[in-house]
Formats: structure tokens, C-alpha cells, sequence
């Protein structure tokens, strides 16, 4: 039977309690079951994320796979639906699930994640050029964005006034108007949820290919703030010339993504907000903090 690595059961058990324990105990069970299932043999190590596992798997006269299982969390409901909607057009492809445990055959990518590109504006350039491939009509099913961020205002106001109001009123008045304005009336459009470097895989049949999507239906400008809101970028964001450098950047990303600027950078700035609000209430790395400090304040 499959073997949990501990970092990942003690992390999930802390993170989730009882129900994390009672499913940790349960998941080489249910590995072994997909495996026969699907016909797969093991074909590496177990691997783990934050939320979930994933298997590599050999299955005779298919393609090399991956078996994923994530923890049981709203957040990871609509992961198979946004792959089956792209059908392999630029993310991997889904070739088998189980909606009720959580689990996925998919496609295994061939190469690294584009977190590895070590050039800017390569990295920059293929996350908008990949937001923009993804960019298809959503099914009627998924999350729509626009009652998602309809909660935020009042959620943020509590969680400023939680952690001592640091962000300038300016700054949470920007992020509260683009709400009001932006929030209610969105495209009908799949959106990754999630979009990042160590969220694209290298393909062969494309270039790269997206991995791990929320699944939502709104305005692609939303994943603006997962690009930005980075290693790569934080740098810039302390530079002798800050503005200059974000401003480039998000040039470069909105002009490859096909979006509106305007729009990237709004809705960058509300989720900066946020962000520096949540990381702060769940003690996040003083780095990632005044990274996300600076980018609320700039983009306003």
C-alpha cells in the first residue's frame, strides 16, 4: 500500500483536524482503489502539494499520467470541471474522475514548471499568452466571481479593523470602489482562479500547460494579482524605480493576456488588499506582507 509522507499528513491534520487525520487514513486505500480502477501501476514517488497528492502512473497504450487526490474543500470542487471545459487546450488534460473522493487521472506534463524560467520577461509574457488561451466560454455550473467578491467589502472591513487598520484609507477606499464598480457585472468567461508560475507546467503538444485551476467565471483580469504578486516581481517593487518597474511588467503581462489594463490593475489592487489582510491574520512571512503592503499602495 501507498505511503503518506508525514510532512504532508502532519500539515494536513493540523490544518484540518479530525476530518484531515480521518482522511489521511483513508487515502492509501483510495489510491489503491483508483489504481485499479483506472488500470494504472505506480510509476514514481508519491508527491504532495499544499491541499493534495499526486501519483505518477504508467497505463498500458496510454499516454503517462497522474493520479491526483485533494483534500475534500470547496475550494477544490470545480478543479475537473475547468479541465474538462479547456479539454486539453492549453491546460492538461482529464481523462479520468471521481468527483465524490476528489480525484483525477490527468495528464502528466513532460517538463519543469515556468517557475524555473529564469528570464522576466519570457515567464511574464507565457502567463498572459496562456490566460488567454484558457479564455473559453464557462459551463453554466461553476462559480460565478461576481458573488464570490460581492462578500468582500464587508469581509475586509472586519478583517482591517481585526489586525489594527494598516492600510491607508486611501488604499481600502480604491479597493472598495473597484468592488462596487467591477464586482457586479462580469463575462461569462473561465477563469484559472490560480495563476502563477509554479502553476504552468512545460508541455510538448503546447508550450506550457496549466495546472491546479479554482474554476471561475469572470473577468481574467482577476488572475492579474497571482502573476504580480511574485518572487519575480518583488524585486522590482524595491528598485530604485518601483513604478517604472510594475508598470513594465504589467504591460507586458496585460498586452499578452489580451485584458484591459485598467481593469488588471484594479482588480490587482483590490486582491493586494485583501491579501495584506489575510496575511496578516494568519501570519504570513513579514516578506510576503510588505511585498503585498507595497503592491496595494502602488496599484491605487
Amino acid at each position: 500500500m501507498i505511503e503518506i509522507p508525514e510532512a504532508f499528513a502532519h500539515e494536513t491534520i493540523g490544518r484540518e483536524g479530525e476530518p484531515g487525520r480521518a482522511w489521511i487514513a483513508a487515502l492509501p486505500q483510495l489510491l489503491d482503489d483508483l489504481l485499479q480502477r483506472w488500470s494504472c501501476r505506480p510509476d514514481g514517488p508519491l508527491m504532495h502539494g499544499n491541499v493534495g497528492v499526486v501519483l505518477p502512473v504508467d497505463r498500458a497504450h496510454h499516454p503517462p499520467a497522474v493520479i491526483k487526490v485533494s483534500f475534500p474543500h470547496p475550494g477544490n470542487d470545480f478543479e475537473a470541471d475547468a479541465f474538462d471545459t479547456w479539454n486539453g487546450a492549453g491546460a492538461v488534460r482529464l481523462f479520468e474522475r471521481d468527483t465524490a473522493h476528489y480525484a483525477m487521472l490527468l495528464e502528466r506534463a513532460p517538463g519543469g514548471a515556468l517557475s524555473e524560467v529564469t528570464d522576466f520577461d519570457e515567464a511574464v509574457t507565457a502567463l498572459g499568452e496562456l490566460s488567454w488561451r484558457l479564455a473559453v466560454d464557462a459551463p453554466p455550473a461553476l462559480p460565478r466571481l461576481s458573488r464570490l467578491v460581492a462578500e468582500w467589502p464587508d469581509e475586509m472591513a472586519a478583517t482591517a479593523a481585526e489586525v489594527g487598520n494598516p492600510l491607508p484609507g486611501r488604499v481600502m477606499g480604491a479597493a472598495l470602489a473597484t468592488l462596487r464598480e467591477l464586482g457586479p457585472n462580469q463575462p461569462e468567461t473561465l477563469v484559472h482562479g490560480d495563476l502563477h508560475d509554479a502553476n504552468v507546467l512545460r508541455g510538448d503538444r503546447e508550450p506550457w500547460l496549466a495546472i491546479d485551476p479554482k474554476g471561475y467565471v469572470g473577468d481574467r483580469a482577476y488572475d492579474t494579482i497571482t502573476v504580480i504578486r511574485s518572487y519575480r516581481f518583488a524585486p522590482l517593487l524595491f528598485s530604485a524605480d518601483p513604478a517604472r518597474g510594475l508598470r513594465r511588467g504589467l504591460d507586458m503581462y496585460c498586452e499578452a493576456a489580451r485584458i484591459d489594463r485598467e481593469q488588471a490593475r484594479r482588480w490587482a489592487q483590490v486582491r493586494a488588499v485583501r491579501a495584506a489582510l489575510w496575511g496578516r491574520q494568519h501570519g504570513e512571512p513579514d516578506w510576503v506582507v510588505r511585498v503585498t503592503d507595497r503592491l496595494a499602495e502602488m496599484l491605487v
